[in-house]
């Protein structure tokens, strides 16, 4: 239970609130009313310098408890926009530098495949395929850490605790740090194994080796540079957060056309080409926050003392990120070895399956791009508000997000039913494949106009300060719906004797793990809503108390 400053009587209704949330911590989901609860953190400082939460992590998460002490004055006026500025006018600038960078981030492994492709052919390409698993895995503990720490900072940045904000950059850079190191030790020390799980083959194990090795040597650069590009953002800075990114992926296609290209250096190029990339946006986001005038705030020495409670908060914050990118791992190793499967039964055989399959990933995965990029665009928006219990402003902004993501949805859906042909024929998939893709991606994106409210969500709830719901709804569609969907699948179709074949059985798979994310998604978000309307009416009510107690005190 959440202790009460020093200075602060502790009133009836929050003990009994505190009781409630004790109560309810062993379950997320069993009734509307625990959907109803609080499920944010008690993340503020004592009155001695050092950062201490009252409430050390819980069970289901922590627990979050806005203070009623005035706004940091002092703060300045590019953050303070985030509270004030015309909603529309403030999504539409920390939404495209933010689509972009999501593009950019996933751009490194297409541009490694691009010109291995051109030189090595398919060693080059399966030397990438191998190496995915590992990039994608450090990726997320990246995410976990950057994702975390933006979140934890946006909130106390709302709440007008600055120097609270500042220990959070300082402690995350120093999470990042360790955790870099301690990925690179592991991959060093576990390199084979972990190729021979990603599906190595003799042929390609010393270029997969070489790869790996050097790409696990620049995790620092990675954890560094995607974590503080966040911060970027949530510093009023979103144009500076793109124009580091773009570099970064400019100096890594130049230097992979010239390694690779010109100086055939193969897959070592390609992986130095890769780092070098990741050097240069790492070294402009630390720049920007240690030497740069015009950040609002410094990454300063004294803020990066450990502070393990302060970690372990950060950690909770970004969970909902991680789990997302370890199941994207997950389902790709299942959703391969049922294609190959159930591929040898079809007459386009396994290899077929492989690549109209990987086609229609590659599609979704790049028409997601948009919608996960306008959901962490806006949460530093929302972080800010909530913490600053302006919660009419925090309704908006989500409204405004969700127009976005649906119109994002619709326009995609259009996309594919209208240039099918083309949009498979720019992969270079076989024709005697296309009828088959082509199907594979439109029943996939069949209910893509409304499946952007899933990621959305979770992007709210990460970022007011309630990851395990953010982490619950993450992982619903592809953990707890599309999992099942993909194995059990194949097996009732076949013992149903249904006009579907087991092999296209895989891609209905998806779009009924969407209609079942966004149902569950949507119940969420309306129970949030009420909770959301009862915090705006219980602060008109203290606001109404207190202009008349004053007037009867006059």
């Amino acid at each position: 239970m959440s202790n009460p400053r020093r200075d602060e009587p502790v009133s009836d209704d929050s003990r009994a609130s505190n009781e409630n949330t004790i109560q309810a911590e062993p379950v997320l989901l069993q009734t509307g009313a625990i959907l109803e609860l609080d499920l944010e953190l008690e993340l503020d400082a004592r009155e001695d310098d050092d950062y201490t939460p009252d409430e050390p992590v819980s069970k289901r998460g922590m627990q979050y408890a806005p203070k009623k002490s005035p706004r940091n004055t002092t703060e300045s006026d590019t953050v303070d926009r985030m509270g004030t500025a015309p909603l529309g006018k403030l999504i539409l600038e920390f939404a495209i530098p933010s689509i972009i960078s999501m593009v950019v981030n996933g751009s490194y492994n297409v541009i490694d495949s691009i010109f291995l492709g051109q030189s090595l052919g398919e060693t080059g390409l399966a030397t990438v395929t191998i190496a995915s698993p590992i990039m994608t895995m450090s990726m997320a503990v990246a995410v976990l850490v950057g994702a975390g720490g933006n979140a934890l900072m946006a909130i106390k940045l709302g709440e007008g605790k600055r120097e609270t904000a500042v220990r959070v950059m300082g402690n995350t850079f120093i999470l990042a740090l360790t955790l870099a190191l301690i990925c690179t030790l592991a991959v060093f020390l576990f390199m084979d194994p972990l190729l021979v799980l990603s599906g190595s083959t003799e042929a390609i194990h010393d270029s997969a080796r070489s790869f790996v090795a050097i790409i696990a040597a620049g995790f620092v650069f990675q954890f560094l540079g995607m974590g503080f590009n966040n911060f970027m953002r949530t510093a009023g800075n979103p144009r500076g957060a793109l124009y580091v990114m773009l570099t970064g992926m400019a100096v890594s296609i130049l230097l992979n056309y010239i390694l690779v290209m010109v100086m055939g250096f193969g897959v070592v190029g390609s992986a130095l080409a890769t780092i070098a990339g990741m050097l240069v946006t790492c070294c402009g986001v630390l720049y920007y926050f240690i030497w740069s005038k015009s950040a609002p705030f410094k990454l300063q020495l004294h803020a990066m003392k450990p502070n393990p409670r302060l970690m372990a908060n950060i950690c909770v914050l970004g969970s909902a990120s991680f789990f997302l990118q370890v199941a994207v791992v997950v389902i790709n190793f299942l959703l391969n070895n049922q294609l190959v499967y159930y591929g040898a039964m079809d007459p386009i055989g396994s290899e077929g399956a492989l690549a109209a399959i990987g086609v229609m990933i590659r599609i979704s995965m790049f028409v997601f791009f948009p919608i996960l990029g306008v959901s962490i665009a806006v949460q530093p928006l929302l972080g800010y508000n909530y913490g600053a219990k302006l919660y009419a402003r925090v309704k908006k902004t989500f409204l405004f997000s969700l127009v976005w993501v649906l119109s994002f949805g619709v326009f995609f859906w259009l996309l594919v039913h209208i240039f099918p042909t083309q949009i498979v024929e720019l992969f270079g998939v076989h024709e005697a494949l296309h009828d088959f893709t082509i199907k594979a991606i439109q029943v996939m994106m069949l209910v893509m106009p409304f499946a952007g409210l899933q990621v959305l969500s979770a992007g709210y709830f990460q970022a007011t300060g309630q990851p395990l719901k953010s982490m619950f709804i993450s992982l619903t569609r592809q953990l707890l719906y599309l999992v099942p969907l993909l194995y059990f699948l194949p097996t009732i179709v076949q013992q149903l004797a249904l006009a579907i074949t087991p092999l296209e059985s895989l891609y209905y798979a998806y779009p009924i793990a969407d209609i079942l994310s966004i149902f569950t998604a949507g119940i969420m978000m309306l129970v949030e809503w009420r909770r959301l309307a009862r915090l705006q009416e219980k602060q008109q009510s203290t606001k109404a108390g207190g202009s008349l107690a004053g007037t009867a005190a006059a």
